[in-house]
């Protein structure tokens, strides 16, 4: 009994092995053409049946990580790091990285020392190299940028410096010196308030310095602006009439909490009465359910920015827009992706050049939250997002960033190390601003149909960097099938232009080189290839080894476009038919097209597609051949000619609507002495079903066929 168990055991082993391989190979070709989701489930799949590799892990990480899953990514690099031991700086960079995306900035930290340690004489990649990065700033940056530490910052809580007749505005959390004062208990601090103090940032003549005046001079605001709860992030309209501001959910009575008892931030605005704020007003777009904070003003004030984590946000917090009008405001927008990351962004601040500031943990940084900038066009579209590097940022949270409409002073907020507090305000001032440097391109092209040579609408347009896999963009075809990318950076990297849409192969994909020539226009063309033709799902030959039934690992990858046609239509309904070659007893052949035609059925089934969605699955042995290789001219014939014979078709009985199905037999013809397979196939599929083509032949017996017409030459062509 013990002998039979391993016996058992030992053969569901060797079962289980060359599907874990098959499935593999497949997930392996999903994975080089970026279909990183599809890569990934399949991968877990291998996972789960045993295959615990350092390959695998890695590919599973990977195909998270390149689609910004940060926290499944930081799970399978765990596995690999931890449990497989896995010793790649790449990985180890990887690991590091999700890490402090996720938060776990500790940890993170300690890998980067580690690499350090371990690769002294290697060239330091992304963000370890960022210490060589600071000393290049201080070696050079500070020659054109000053930065002080504000005269007016506490050892609690001070940031978001914004200047406004002459003032500088600012929130801080230092004791008020109330009896009974409220603290937040999420730092042990007191409630932050909005302050002012007179002075401003002015050069010092004959130095590279700059000085701020009167600094020591602190106001608190008072009510109705401030409350004993939070309140920060104040921007001002350029009359001096209005303030908008941020206030803790707070309706003056009691603090307001949504579902989850979470108390979240609201936007207010306040008008100027002789130098008193008041008639504060809650904007109509707040919620109890989600946070809205940070505003900031276009330069024209018809649009007004802010932080929130409404419905419609791509991560934790993004930076939203809504239109200012003259009888309230419009609808919210989220920026997009080209600012919005699935982390953090937060701090809006739109300089007077049309340039948008803002804080982010999930662009790539010095450390923490890190300030960036991108230029928003007309259009409403923006430039490449760029970080303010070192002195703007550090290792810690750098954010509220502002400049005046110079250009060259302005204020940002940090709780780097070295600083009087928590968070402290910094002033800065840039003795030469850089010259702008932007060289753009334009890549466009149109999508069409392979077959028909038709345009194809709303198909998915990727522009892909080469060398990583990350999506640089994505655009939709229109009505013409024509595509475009307007702004795109030049440089020397090479990119792919990937197309998709349901019903067609995976994808198309072309390379190209970007080039350093400005305005250039760069034109790539795409077909893709459609796998519903007539009424039928067309995918590459479905082979099968000689005398065998089960699905090699190249036809589960084609059989996939069959899953993903069906999950596209679910309530379309298909039959199967399998044929062999003609070696062997017409019997056995027909006994194995039918085992073929059973396998095809149950590896659909495997895959999500409900049983009774596959009508039939019926094997005609060979009764049906494609070449002259009969019993005859068997041995005359080579592998090749064989394996064309061994195939799978898959016709759709229902569920298309504008396919017109006839669910009769298959017609055959006589195919002795036919030499062009390619054509013979095509026409095959063409006559099959003559509903829905047209009838191209009659036929008076088995083997005597002939056409319709006359006129149809291909027709005739063929029959002779």
């Amino acid at each position: 009994m013990k002998k039979q168990t391993l016996s058992t055991t030992l053969i569901l082993t060797l079962l289980t092995l060359p599907i874990l391989s098959q499935s593999k190979r497949v997930a392996d070709r999903y994975f080089e053409e970026f279909a990183y989701f599809k890569a990934a489930k399949i991968y877990e799949a291998v996972y789960e049946k045993g295959d615990t590799s350092k390959y695998v892990l890695k590919r599973i990480g990977d195909s998270y990580y390149n689609n910004s899953r940060t926290e499944e990514a930081e799970i399978w690099y765990r596995k690999l790091i931890e449990k497989a031991k896995e010793t790649d700086p790449n990985y180890l960079f990887k690991y590091a990285q999700v890490l402090k995306s996720n938060g776990d900035t500790k940890k993170s930290d300690s890998i980067y020392l580690v690499l350090n340690k371990t690769n002294p004489g290697k060239d330091k990649k992304k963000y370890i190299d960022k210490e060589d990065q600071f000393q290049d700033f201080l070696n050079g940056g500070r020659k054109k940028i000053s930065v002080r530490n504000l005269a007016t910052n506490t050892s609690f809580s001070d940031f978001g410096g914004v200047i406004f007749n002459d003032e500088i505005y600012y929130a801080s959390a230092a004791p008020k010196g109330i009896k009974g004062e409220k603290v937040y208990r999420w730092n042990n601090q007191p409630f932050l308030n909005l302050y002012k103090s007179k002075g401003y940032i002015q050069k010092v003549e004959g130095t590279k310095a700059d000085t701020i005046y009167g600094v020591n001079d602190r106001t608190i605001l008072t009510s109705p602006v401030n409350t004993s709860f939070h309140e920060s992030s104040a921007v001002f309209t350029k009359d001096g009439k209005y303030m908008y501001f941020s206030r803790v959910n707070f309706d003056g009575k009691k603090l307001r909490k949504d579902k989850k008892q979470t108390v979240n931030l609201k936007l207010y605005k306040a008008e100027n009465n002789n130098g008193n704020w008041e008639n504060v007003e809650e904007l109509p777009f707040n919620s109890d359910d989600y946070s809205v904070g940070h505003p900031a003003l276009s330069p024209d004030e018809k649009t007004l920015y802010f932080t929130s984590d409404m419905p419609g946000s791509l991560g934790a917090t993004d930076i939203f827009k809504v239109e200012i009008k003259e009888d309230g405001y419009g609808v919210p927008t989220n920026l997009g992706e080209s600012v919005n990351t699935p982390e953090r962004e937060m701090f809006p601040f739109v300089a007077e050049n049309n340039v948008l500031f803002f804080s982010s943990n999930g662009h790539r940084g010095l450390g923490l939250l890190d300030i960036f900038q991108t230029k928003i066009y007309e259009d409403g579209t923006f430039s490449k997002v760029v970080n303010l590097d070192f002195p703007f940022n550090s290792k810690k949270d750098d954010f509220s960033f502002y400049v005046d409409s110079t250009g060259k002073k302005g204020f940002f907020s940090s709780n780097r190390s070295k600083g009087k507090g928590d968070d402290d305000i910094y002033s800065f001032y840039i003795s030469e601003l850089p010259k702008p440097k932007e060289c753009l391109q334009s890549i466009t092209g149109t999508l069409t149909d392979k077959v028909t040579k038709a345009p194809i609408a709303n198909a998915i347009i990727k522009l892909v960097d080469k060398a990583t896999g990350t999506i640089v963009n994505e655009a939709l075809t229109d009505i013409n099938g024509k595509y475009s990318f307007d702004k795109v950076v030049c440089g020397n990297d090479t990119l792919s232009v990937i197309a998709e849409q349901r019903d067609y192969r995976s994808a198309a994909k072309k390379d190209f080189n970007l080039t350093k020539e400005n305005g250039k226009i760069i034109t790539i063309d795409l077909m893709l290839d459609p796998l519903i033709v007539g009424n039928q799902i067309v995918i590459k030959p479905i082979y099968f080894d000689f005398n065998k039934s089960y699905i090699r690992d190249d036809a589960q990858y084609e059989l996939e476009n069959i899953v993903a046609v069906m999950n596209n239509h679910p309530k379309m309904i298909i039959k199967i038919e399998s044929h062999t070659d003609s070696r062997g007893g017409k019997l056995y052949n027909r006994k194995l097209s039918d085992r073929r035609a059973k396998s095809t059925r149950e590896f659909l089934i495997s895959r999500g597609i409900a049983p009774k969605r596959v009508e039939s699955a019926i094997g005609y042995g060979e009764d049906q051949l494609l070449n002259h290789c009969n019993d005859k001219n068997s041995k005359k014939c080579s592998e090749e000619e064989h394996q064309l014979n061994r195939r799978s078709y898959f016709y759709i009985v229902s569920g298309k609507n504008d396919i017109t199905v006839e669910n009769s037999k298959p017609r055959v013809i006589d195919r002795k002495g036919y030499k062009d397979q390619k054509a013979i196939m095509q026409r095959l599929r063409m006559i099959r079903k003559p509903k829905s083509r047209g009838k191209l032949f009659k036929r008076r017996s088995r083997s005597d066929n002939k056409c319709y017409s006359e006129k149809d030459s291909e027709c005739n062509k063929l029959l002779k």
